[in-house]
């Protein structure tokens, strides 16, 4: 059977169509970014891959071409072997590489040849990217908002969970970018995906939202962690509804100690980022800061950096990046429990169905 082409900006809208979506790259490829959903099925392995590469820049291309086939042949036979041959005749497969040529056509024309309906992505990774850069901003904006906004501490990822759990529509760039978003936000052992992985993620969610429905999200900086925030998404929430999520002081210090144990357990680590706020707050203040953890005293800190650093900031960023900040919904937890936050999410919930779009 002939295999089919799709142009990127098709795939980006039938990407639903199909039975399984193919990656025909390294798995170093495939890690940094693929198309959502995509299984990896490498033609070339990450060391095959550089042997040949170093085939082509030091022997010739031919050489190169003939070592290439026989590797190719036997990781494609290998796949075969293992996802393929319990397939009915009806399986559909999508398959990409970089740029649409070598490793994916050769996969594609294998399964094609032995009867299936085979679509390559033409131009590959490389313009499956450059769709998903353009699509992501009408995605961005075919969504309304509700923008979860409060000062650090005061439980808005855990209103956003308890919202999700309630079945709303819940867009959690922390939880996608692996970072809490500040300074002190680096989840130890934990790395950030690429900002090309990250976009990825972002466009996924979006595209399955039902925009007839809210979106909740919180009220996030251009950056998370190391990671920019999609523009035509920051201009969507700047513009939207806010919710002024409150909590005591007391509660937020306690709260963060909970989501942040590894500064308890950890004091090296915590007093570590603390260094990193020395040029905003200068060396006395992270000295003493320091001194006060390691004296076992991590909560009255945590406190301090609340009112101090944390706290003036974000107040001046939100009232100067949130149109509607000054007519926000006032949100009031009582305390940081479940209880608590599960009678917030519903009552948001219920607001949201009956103001509509």
């Amino acid at each position: 059977m002939p295999v089919h082409t799709l142009p990127a900006t098709g795939a980006i809208c039938r990407l639903g169509e199909f039975d399984t979506i193919i990656d025909a790259r390294s798995e170093d490829e495939h890690a940094l970014d693929h198309v959502p959903g995509a299984l990896n099925w490498p033609t070339l392995n990450n060391a095959e891959r550089i042997t040949i590469g170093t085939m082509y820049k030091q022997v010739n291309a031919f050489e190169a071409k003939k070592r290439g086939a026989a590797i190719a042949a036997r990781n494609i036979a290998a796949h075969i072997e293992r996802e393929v041959i319990d397939k009915p005749k009806d399986w559909k497969p999508l398959v990409y590489c970089w740029r649409g040529g070598n490793r994916s056509g050769a996969l594609a024309t294998i399964l094609g040849a032995i009867g299936f309906q085979v679509t390559l992505i033409e131009g590959g990774y490389k313009a499956w990217r450059a769709a998903l850069v353009d699509d992501l901003v009408v995605q961005a904006h075919r969504h309304h908002y509700r923008v979860v906004c409060g000062p650090t501490g005061s439980g808005k990822t855990r209103l956003l969970h308890a919202l999700a759990a309630q079945g709303a529509q819940v867009l959690d760039l922390e939880g996608l970018a692996r970072h809490r978003s500040s300074v002190l936000g680096h989840l130890p052992g934990i790395e950030q995906p690429s900002q090309k992985r990250f976009d990825s993620l972002v466009w996924d969610a979006l595209r399955s939202f039902d925009p007839q429905r809210p979106v909740f999200i919180e009220s996030e900086s251009r950056k998370v962690g190391n990671l920019r925030v999609p523009e035509a998404l920051i201009e969507a929430m700047r513009a939207s509804p806010c919710i002024d999520l409150q909590l005591p002081d007391e509660e937020r210090a306690a709260l963060l100690m909970e989501d942040y144990p590894h500064f308890v357990e950890d004091p090296d680590f915590f007093c570590e980022r603390l260094e990193a706020l020395t040029e905003l707050r200068g060396k006395a203040v992270v000295n003493g800061w320091v001194e006060n953890v390691r004296a076992g005293k991590t909560q009255e800190v945590v406190l301090d950096l609340l009112k101090t650093h944390y706290d003036p900031t974000y107040a001046a960023s939100i009232a100067r990046n949130f149109a509607h900040y000054g007519a926000a919904k006032p949100c009031v937890l009582g305390d940081r429990s479940r209880q608590s936050l599960d009678m917030a999410a519903r009552s948001l919930s219920i607001d949201a169905a009956d103001t509509g779009p």
